[in-house]
């Protein structure tokens, strides 16, 4: 991941006409802000047109942008939070989309076993509320640290640390019965 400078940097970069750097930061966030929304929507279509939305955003906001304010990164996770909490409320009770069927070729038990792992993460998150849901996905799954959640939530560093540990003790809660179902053996956490 590139420092808070470097974020920065790039996105002077592209607001003076370099391409590249626009590139680059493209290449950096919007693959993190399209897992994020998808993980938040459950729907990668709605995700797409979040993680474009931000992205125009940086784009517009890029002539502006004042070194130090905050990381680009995180500026743009929250804007791709706020579009996702403003979908969700507009949106009717979420009906999980099918997967694809596997093929019968060689791996096909594991990526079956990968599938049902990840759509039962997934359904275990879309039972959190919302704000412990986003702070384990931002933690746990785009790997950000507690301060840049913070930054995002627009809470406190602790207010982060409450909302991950109760959120992963509700997905082990949700999720301890299901071991054997998903192939962990009484081993595995």
């Amino acid at each position: 991941m590139l420092s808070e400078q470097d974020e920065a940097d790039l996105l002077a970069r592209f607001a003076q006409g370099d391409l590249h750097a626009a590139q680059a930061l493209t290449d950096l966030l919007a693959p993190r802000l399209l897992r994020f929304a998808t993980r938040m929507l459950g729907d990668r279509s709605e995700a797409e047109d979040v993680t474009q939305d931000t992205m125009l955003r940086l784009w517009r906001m890029a002539p502006d942008w004042e070194a130090g304010q905050a990381k680009p990164s995180t500026w743009a996770f929250r804007v791709a939070r706020n579009l996702c909490t403003d979908r969700l409320r507009r949106r009717k009770p979420m009906v999980p989309e099918m997967p694809d069927l596997p093929d019968d070729a060689a791996g096909a038990d594991a990526r079956m076993m990968q599938t049902a792992r990840a759509q039962a993460l997934d359904a275990a998150l879309a039972q959190l509320p919302d704000r412990q849901r986003e702070a384990v996905i931002l933690r746990h799954i785009e790997g950000l640290s507690n301060p840049e959640i913070a930054a995002i939530l627009m809470v406190g560093v602790e207010a982060v640390e409450s909302l991950t540990a109760r959120g992963k003790r509700k997905l082990t809660a949700l999720l301890s019965g299901r071991k054997e179902e998903l192939g962990y053996d009484a081993e595995d956490t």
